[in-house]
């Protein structure tokens, strides 16, 4: 089966909101420029054709994937293993939720249609390594804050053209320099 599907980081929260625990819902919402970032993300997955959205549970993703899901007109659905890491939780843990988070997406997406998770940094750097992306490629990648492999409301671009094929990997939004 070919698969298409965009990995999306969450457009800006706001950090100063110390009253809330970033790693548990709700978590911090989206600043005024997270709202714009996710505006003009929205407008890039309308012009991808995706079709299906996945959001993390948590305020900042959920903002992000509405706001993305009511430019594109694509529905979208809260999946639990798009959450952020977890104090303690292991790597090898976090690549497993988000394996079967990308499998029900694909699943769920139809065959040949393009779909989006929108998550958060530190599980997609597991999910790019889970998919075949080497150490040291990842660590090139890591210059964004938060040392995370994309900026905010950034997408990577994960596809293949069957099950046996290896998954081939693109950081393609917003375009790198």
């Amino acid at each position: 089966m070919s698969a298409m599907v965009y990995l999306i980081r969450h457009a800006s929260p706001d950090w100063e909101r110390h009253d809330l625990d970033y790693y548990v819902p709700p978590g911090p919402p989206l600043t005024e420029t997270g709202v714009q970032e996710a505006a003009a993300l929205g407008a890039f997955l309308k012009q991808a054709g995706v079709t299906s959205l996945f959001s993390s549970p948590l305020e900042r993703c959920l903002q992000t994937t509405q706001i993305a899901s009511q430019v594109t007109g694509a529905v979208f659905q809260v999946l639990e293993g798009l959450q952020e890491w977890q104090p303690g939780e292991q790597k090898c843990g976090v690549q497993e939720r988000m394996l079967a988070s990308l499998e029900i997406a694909l699943q769920a997406g139809g065959q040949g249609r393009s779909v989006a998770m929108v998550t958060h940094g530190g599980p997609i750097a597991a999910l790019l390594l889970a998919l075949g992306m080497d150490e040291a490629t990842l660590e090139r990648h890591r210059v964004y804050d938060h040392r995370n492999p994309l900026p905010t409301a950034g997408a990577w671009l994960a596809t293949r053209d069957g099950e046996d094929q290896s998954w081939n990997l693109k950081l393609i939004y917003p375009r790198p320099d």
